[in-house]
């Protein structure tokens, strides 16, 4: 029987999740700010395919339903649903979707707050809940005890998996499991065939230990947009130059060298307190016919915005300003899960 495959980004999809910000989770005091982003996300995202949305309880459909008319939404495109949440994340605790001889299945792995630091006790049983209620229409669930977020990997859609050895041999999230056990995990359950291991790229503020989706992203199955420091001065410099040359190395599954497209670094953004936080065009969304980027209202926005462009010519880029979002240390990749056709 052959193995599942993990189904890249930039495939066909069904749809993208996200989970609407509520008064339970961190967004509690900052409401006013951070709903405007999910409705220009939302906005755009059902503009392309569908959009299902996790919201806090009945009342709150009610209310996100009357935003999102207001705002002008394409109202068939999006369904929202209930299930109680610790956040508002679904990058690391909604489904990996994978494909096999008997149709697409979701992969439901462990969400332990990122080793631990945040509650997830709701967050992890999101999945389970959504299928079990038939929101989904793929073929079947699978759950793994293995602890994994999906903003830590990133797939070609040929047997690669991009990922970093900080985030994934955190002591917290699997511990007695080295690269040699991870990889084997990863070959039976979503059929990989080689792991390339990012080793450098730490950034400061970044409470993941290091997701990939921060850092590098596949485009293609042959390309690689990456987040790029030039200044010297700059904290992240040392750490991602050293990053940029290991990705220099790494080839293609057919052999070929990669062709990389560097993003640039915005200025740094800082929380209330002062403390930087992740900023990264890296973070984009690929969905049907589009990508959205997150902008951060600076002057590499532009810059940016184009590299993209050439990175996927045939797809509409849209910016969506993440400033707000960037204050609880995640961006717009961070916030969405796509689904994959055949799954809504």
């Amino acid at each position: 029987m052959s193995l599942p495959r993990l189904i890249p980004e930039f495939a066909p999809q069904s749809g993208v999740m996200l989970t609407w910000p509520h008064p339970d989770s961190d967004w509690r005091d900052c409401l006013d700010d951070i709903e405007p982003v999910y409705l220009q996300m939302t906005r755009a995202i059902s503009r392309h395919e569908q959009v299902l949305v996790i919201c806090h309880d009945d009342p709150h459909i009610l209310q996100v339903s009357a935003a999102l008319k207001q705002a002008g939404a394409t109202s068939g495109s999006i369904r929202c649903v209930t299930a109680r949440t610790n956040d508002t994340w679904i990058r690391d605790y909604g489904p990996l979707s994978v494909a096999g001889s008997n149709g697409t299945w979701l992969l439901d792995f462990i969400f332990d707050g990122w080793g631990g630091k945040h509650e997830s006790c709701y967050d992890n049983q999101v999945t389970q809940l959504l299928f079990d209620a038939r929101v989904f229409t793929a073929s079947g669930l699978v759950q793994h005890s293995l602890v994994l977020e999906g903003g830590a990997i990133d797939s070609d859609g040929y047997g690669t998996l991009l990922t970093t050895t900080r985030c994934l041999l955190e002591s917290a999230r699997n511990p007695g499991k080295d690269k040699v056990a991870l990889e084997a995990c990863f070959h039976e359950q979503l059929g990989i065939e080689r792991t390339l291991w990012l080793d450098h790229g730490r950034l400061p503020g970044d409470d993941t230990d290091g997701h990939v989706d921060m850092l590098a992203r596949f485009c293609t199955p042959h390309d690689i947009a990456y987040l790029q420091c030039t200044n010297p001065n700059d904290a992240y410099y040392e750490e991602l130059a050293a990053m940029e040359q290991q990705l220099q190395e790494f080839i293609a599954h057919d052999g070929i060298p990669y062709t990389l497209h560097p993003l640039p670094m915005p200025r740094a953004v800082c929380s209330d307190s002062g403390e930087r936080l992740p900023a990264s065009y890296a973070n984009f969304l690929i969905i049907n016919q589009a990508v959205l980027v997150p902008v951060y209202n600076d002057p590499a926005d532009r810059q940016a915005l184009d590299v993209l462009q050439r990175c996927f010519p045939e797809r509409e880029i849209i910016a969506i300003n993440c400033l707000p979002l960037i204050q609880q240390y995640g961006s717009l990749h961070c916030a969405t899960m796509q689904l994959p056709a055949g799954v809504l």
